[in-house]
């Protein structure tokens, strides 16, 4: 085997090798990849408990309750429905009927206990999963989107 060919072999096993390393890591990633739930798509993926998860949705109309700075309500995506509880100050946008991104672990309860909250300000601006899951459900209310 000549200098060149040898060369060749080891820059082609290099890259097999870079390629499996990147692969292997983005199969580990999997789903965490994912920039949040649905509480259907939570529901179905039986999620255990103390997990690190991004939820989006709708606040349920009715579900939401003050004491103090501790706020519980009900994150829905109409289809399936996600107690969530949160401590600290809302964003001005927080109000039932609107989307929110909620940030936190799943409690052992079954409550997401929210460590951050993001109000979404238009439908318009609806993430595609939850557009979809209100479309199927029949309780769509956007434009011709």
């Amino acid at each position: 085997m000549t200098r060149k060919q040898r060369r060749l072999y080891f820059v082609v096993l290099g890259l097999l090798a870079l390629g499996a390393a990147v692969g292997l890591v983005l199969n580990a990633l999997g789903d965490d990849m994912v920039y949040f739930y649905t509480p259907s798509q939570l529901q179905a993926k039986h999620v255990p408990p103390g997990r690190r998860v991004r939820i989006g949705g709708l606040v349920e109309q009715g579900s939401v309750m003050k004491a103090g700075s501790t706020v519980t309500f009900r994150i829905t995506d109409n289809t399936a429905v996600l107690p969530t509880t949160y401590t600290g100050i809302l964003p001005d946008l927080f109000r039932e009927g609107q989307g929110v991104v909620a940030e936190g672990k799943i409690g052992t309860d079954g409550v997401l206990h929210a460590s951050e909250i993001l109000a979404k300000h238009d439908e318009k601006y609806m993430p595609k999963e939850v557009a979809d899951a209100l479309k199927k459900s029949g309780q769509w209310q956007g434009g011709k989107k």
